[in-house]
């Protein structure tokens, strides 16, 4: 699918050359560029031969010829960009964690609701075609009911203290750098959100989230174990317990593949859906599906149900950040 719509990014950093390279992948280009350091963004638009820089990033929401924004910054700018772009009248894809908090995420959805927009997280899950593949075989019934959940997510990052990572005033923490993950995977495949969290968490020294654990049910009886950390390496692994067999998900969020073992004779069968490379550009199409009004392929209750399980647990911990205060 080419692309129909013209897109400006805010944001220079890894995923905003992401998204240039995809961008060209699919044909099209982006539009434009915003970034906070202007000389960035100069570079930015002639590495990828973008036509338009501005010198100010607000006049990116009141450009007309901007249809769609893509919003890269750090977590705890969204909320003051989205209020722009959405009263600007402008479709947002959000870099994830959309948001610092449930209330912030609530306040833009209503907001996307009173202009006819479409607001979205960036949440590769919702858009890889192994994880649709496998909704559709569950669908089926192919497995028998879902009983269980284990999902890992561990980085080792250094304890460099100034880093976005471990920074409380850049809304460091395992939570929404990583969690949002596990908790979109769990989300993704569970038939209805987790009312039910019991969590532990261990803090840096900076007083962010170094680990966390949680615990998750639902009224299905659906359950799902979470294990977060950014000082200890672990795989990014994702395993969907069934009656009739087990599924494992290697390298979530951006996987391709699948290793079902069936519970009565221990067979496994392999299942490739998709590229990794291409995670971005399943996103663009979806949000240009989406815009276009062919269907809502971005899931933003998902979201939704995420932030509020992110929320909930750092409510529990008492742990806030300086936005929050």
């Amino acid at each position: 699918m080419a692309v129909q719509y013209r897109w400006a990014t805010l944001g220079c950093g890894v995923i905003g050359h992401q998204l240039a390279e995809a961008m060209q992948r699919l044909g099209g280009n982006l539009y434009a560029v915003g970034n906070r350091t202007h000389a960035k963004a100069v570079q930015f638009a002639e590495q990828y031969g973008i036509g338009k820089v501005y010198d100010k990033i607000e006049d990116m929401f009141q450009d007309p010829d901007v249809d769609i924004i893509y919003i890269s910054t750090p977590h705890n700018t969204h909320i003051k960009y989205l209020r722009q772009a959405l009263a600007a009248g402008k479709h947002v894809l959000c870099e994830k964690s959309i948001m610092l908090n449930y209330y912030e995420l609530e306040e833009a959805v209503k907001l996307a609701m009173e202009h006819h927009l479409v607001l979205a997280e960036a949440q590769t899950i919702y858009h890889m075609p192994i994880y649709r593949a496998l909704r559709e075989r569950i669908d089926r019934g192919d497995f028998g009911p879902l009983r269980l959940m284990t999902l890992n997510f561990g980085s080792y990052k250094p304890y460099d203290m100034k880093n976005r990572f471990f920074n409380r005033s850049l809304a460091g923490g395992a939570m929404l750098d990583i969690g949002v993950y596990a908790l979109s995977f769990a989300r993704w495949f569970m038939s209805s959100c987790p009312q039910e969290i019991a969590t532990q968490v261990l803090y840096a020294p900076t007083g962010v989230d170094e680990q966390a654990s949680m615990l998750l049910k639902n009224e299905q009886g659906e359950m799902a174990t979470v294990m977060l950390s950014l000082h200890a390496k672990q795989p990014k692994r994702g395993m969907l317990s069934f009656d009739k067999a087990y599924v494992e998900l290697m390298e979530y969020p951006r996987g391709d593949k699948a290793v079902i073992t069936w519970t009565e004779d221990g067979r496994k069968e392999e299942i490739v859906a998709g590229e990794t490379a291409n995670a971005l550009c399943y996103e663009i199409e979806d949000m240009e599906r989406t815009v276009a009004g062919q269907r809502d392929f971005m899931h933003l209750d998902y979201t939704v149900d995420v932030m509020a399980l992110m929320t909930k647990a750092r409510q529990d911990w008492g742990m806030r950040y300086p936005e929050e205060e």
